[in-house]
């Protein structure tokens, strides 16, 4: 009771949070001008978050404060910049296991409490260098990456350490067609600076694309190679080819429908010792009309033929997909099938509270063999501003049957970034 008072209050206070005044004509975190060619941008975010997890034979209570900052600097006429940004995580109320698999000597595996993936640590989150122009952009260095809608390659941001790889990526643009390739040598994972071998993995990952404009639409070919070079990842290694087709088409003036089509093949790759092979598809359809927005949608991992094996997306932002209690972040070996409906709406007439917003989602999860029901859930959030900082409450409550545990999870976030 204690710990969720100290969160109400905390995040209850946006003053605490707050930007302090500067004297200076332009705004805290605008990029400074330090030459007639050269600028002096400040990265600055931080988030407070209370996260509460509830389960039959384990909870969690936990408090965390995540600060990113750094500084890019751009010399205009080169079109090159460079960017470096630390990351630490504090964690103010620990009731929680920080690490879901074992750490020797960590005290932040605590196995009697259910999982909270915020270690405390502190890292070098980003240092790159980039060349861009409008038709064409080099980045190399540790960088963030999101591919698409981070389905395959994401930066995992809802948690508070994010996803980085230490790589090379070249984007060009040739009028309605766009490529995209990326060689990275190392994940560096959301698990951070105190969990042992799995804070980074080595490897070899090469993410292509190579998307066109089609009117309204958006056709998308892609592939990604990942090949691991710890033993304990070796299962991960895996290539997979798809396509995606995404889009809006206006049905009238206040109403637009709104896509997604998605096909992808995954096989054994590398140093996976186990040869199989498993489809993705994904289907999805909404409407969107003064501001609501209906959506259903289909989404399945299969499972292989090989016993044991199923599609697997281990580089994705999966807080995004499969309901946010996150119980299938690693797709069940009869693999998965998600069919889910959301409601959202935004209020731009509520001047008191800027950029509110509401959401509402249900999934039902099945086995992609078998036939077999895993269970349910209800998502929902709100979010909105106070000033510069955004606030946000949101829900998850899982009903298992057939996977899992029921599990429910309250979080309550302040977030102010420049």
């Amino acid at each position: 009771m204690k710990t969720r008072i100290l969160a109400a209050a905390l995040l209850a206070s946006p003053v605490a949070l707050a930007h302090p005044a500067f004297a200076a004509d332009k705004p805290f975190g605008a990029p400074v001008p330090v030459s007639e060619d050269i600028t002096f941008d400040p990265i600055i975010d931080a988030r407070l978050r209370y996260e509460a997890v509830d389960q039959p034979t384990l909870d969690a209570d936990a408090v965390t404060v995540r600060l990113r900052a750094g500084f890019e600097v751009k010399h205009a006429p080169s079109h090159l910049s460079f960017l470096v940004e630390a990351e630490g995580t504090l964690g103010i109320q620990n009731d929680y296991n920080a690490f879901p698999f074992a750490v020797p000597g960590s005290a932040q595996r605590r196995p009697g409490f259910s999982v909270v993936p915020d270690p405390e640590s502190i890292d070098l989150n980003r240092l790159q260098v980039q060349y861009r122009t409008k038709a064409f952009a080099l980045t190399v260095g540790r960088q963030r990456i999101n591919l698409d809608d981070q389905r395959f390659v994401g930066s995992v941001g809802w948690r508070q350490n994010e996803q980085t790889f230490d790589a090379v990526r070249a984007e060009a643009a040739f009028g309605p067609v766009t490529l995209d390739g990326t060689y990275a040598i190392q994940q560096d994972s959301i698990f951070g600076s105190e969990a042992g071998p799995r804070r980074s993995m080595d490897g070899d990952f090469v993410f292509l694309g190579a998307s066109a404009k089609v009117g309204p639409l958006t056709a998308k070919a892609f592939s990604y190679l990942l090949d691991y070079d710890e033993a304990f990842a070796f299962a991960s290694s895996s290539q997979t080819y798809g396509g995606r087709i995404v889009g809006s088409v206006p049905l009238s003036k206040a109403v637009k429908l709104n896509m997604l089509a998605s096909y992808a093949r995954q096989s054994g790759f590398g140093s996976n010792p186990v040869a199989f092979e498993a489809d993705y598809v994904a289907g999805e359809l909404g409407l969107a009309a003064k501001g609501f927005t209906l959506t259903g949608g289909y989404e399945k991992l299969g499972a292989a033929r090989t016993p044991g094996k199923s599609f697997q997306t281990p580089l994705a932002t999966l807080h995004k997909f499969n309901g946010w209690a996150d119980l299938f972040l690693t797709t069940p070996a009869a693999g998965l099938e998600d069919t889910y409906a959301s409601l959202a709406k935004v209020f731009p007439k509520v001047k008191a509270l800027p950029g509110l917003n509401a959401t509402v989602v249900y999934h039902e999860f099945r086995s992609d063999r078998g036939s077999i029901k895993y269970g349910t859930e209800w998502d929902a959030s709100l979010g909105f501003k106070v000033s510069n900082v955004g606030m946000l409450l949101k829900y998850a409550d899982y009903n298992a049957k057939a996977f899992g545990a029921d599990k429910s999870i309250l979080w309550l976030q302040a977030e102010v970034a420049f």
